[in-house]
């Protein structure tokens, strides 16, 4: 069992914003608290995280989004995440940093791959008000444009779903 590869769910919807485009969502490492460190959650460097699509309904992929993401530590003289409040996703505060890649690859025809975008920031773990006073700001920069209407966002968000596991197994 690998956490950090656990895929837990996807969801595709007309975006509300632009009814001519489709919100893909993906979520992996379920059951993550975000205060859970001192080590926090974040992607694994070694997990190729995918995102198949079909879109003419024969059972076939079209279209794979491909995200690879790469950890940096900004001070290894520390085990630490942050040192600090985080205010900017370039804070000096903020130690331990991922960035992504994306590329799509096209099943069909000759455009193959793409890499949409590189070296994107991910949101830092929302750790609590004394870390992270402004997570809100912080997620929303993280939102990355990457042209043609494209956007793309990675880090940990709130599941939509909820279930108390404990008294379901109780």
């Amino acid at each position: 069992y690998d956490p950090a590869a656990d895929h837990t769910d996807v969801y595709a919807f007309v975006s509300p914003d632009r009814p001519n485009t489709v919100t893909l969502i993906a979520c992996w490492g379920p059951f993550e608290d975000p205060a859970g460190g001192p080590n926090f959650y974040k992607f694994d460097d070694d997990v190729l995280y995918t995102l198949y699509v079909d879109n003419d309904g024969n059972a076939q992929t079209d279209i794979t989004y491909e995200f690879r993401f790469k950890t940096q530590v900004q001070n290894p003289n520390t085990f630490l995440y942050n040192v600090g409040p985080i205010a900017s996703l370039t804070d000096p505060n903020l130690n331990i940093r991922q960035t992504y890649t994306v590329t799509r690859v096209d099943a069909r025809g000759t455009a193959g791959r793409t890499v949409l975008g590189s070296n994107l920031p991910t949101a830092p773990n929302n750790i609590g008000p004394a870390s992270t006073p402004n997570y809100d700001r912080l997620s929303a920069a993280a939102v990355q444009d990457l042209g043609n209407g494209v956007k793309v966002f990675a880090g940990q968000t709130d599941d939509p779903f909820f279930v108390d596991l404990g008294a379901v197994f109780d």
